[in-house]
């Protein structure tokens, strides 16, 4: 039989997000690292005293793990599960009332609506074209949910991304995750964490400030030929020249 949480727990769960700094403790740790309570405290401009007493709530709680190495406090987000809430979340949220006030903020919001890490795998606006290039190539299909098709299974194999492995483990293989700055769909489950990790492996996209992530130059010839695409749709600047992705 299965226990469902009552009224009274739920309302405490959610609590755990209700905070703005435990809310953006979680949204830091979307980078799928794990960070140092001193790390985050500076992120969030919070004391240290302040930053452990949320991080050992939001432990507690469930959404977080920790890892303690010598003196060093290590927390990173529980898994993919987590990930996929957070991310849910700050997708319903609101936009920002203001918008930056400094040219760095506004170039790192910028680069984080470009291209960012969600926990493992790729989001942002270089998340959603992948997502619909692999469902325009014919990798993905949707006629009975989202599931990986047969030419789908030759493309990961020449692209050095073997599959098989990837069913073995408890994680759905695909799986669909609402993005919060493009308001659309990006890939998400083990697929999509491979993916993103393999990118990284040749090169074609790296590590920027925090979660977000560049791709090369090579990088983009790359992708845009693998995904059969105008390079030009790659392109940062695609995010100002172009209207969304198509559905």
């Amino acid at each position: 039989m299965t226990i469902r949480a009552d009224g009274r727990g739920l309302a405490g769960f959610a609590a755990l997000l209700a905070d703005p700094t435990r809310a953006g403790f979680c949204l830091t740790l979307l980078d799928g690292r794990a960070w140092t309570a001193g790390e985050l405290a500076r992120a969030a401009g919070v004391t240290p005293s302040t930053a452990s007493d949320h991080l050992t709530r939001l432990v507690a709680g469930g959404l977080l793990v920790e890892e303690r190495q010598g003196r060093h406090r290590y927390v990173r987000l529980a898994g993919p599960a987590v990930a996929q809430l957070v991310e849910d979340l700050a997708a319903r949220a609101p936009a920002p009332a203001t918008p930056p006030r400094t040219l760095r903020a506004a170039s790192a919001a910028t680069a984080l609506a470009y291209a960012r890490t969600c926990y493992d795998h790729l989001a942002g606006r270089l998340g959603v074209l992948l997502h619909d290039a692999l469902l325009d190539r014919g990798v993905l299909d949707r006629a009975g949910g989202l599931a990986l098709t047969e030419a789908g299974m030759s493309w990961l194999d020449r692209l050095g991304v073997p599959v098989e492995p990837l069913r073995g483990t408890r994680r759905p293989l695909v799986r669909d995750c609402l993005d919060w700055t493009e308001r659309r769909l990006h890939l998400a489950g083990a697929l999509g964490a491979a993916l993103c990790g393999r990118f990284f492996e040749l090169g074609w996209t790296t590590r920027g400030a925090g979660r977000a992530v560049r791709l090369t130059p090579a990088g983009r010839d790359a992708l845009a030929e693998a995904l059969a695409l105008d390079p030009a749709l790659l392109a940062p600047a695609a995010t100002r020249d172009t209207g969304p992705a198509r559905a």
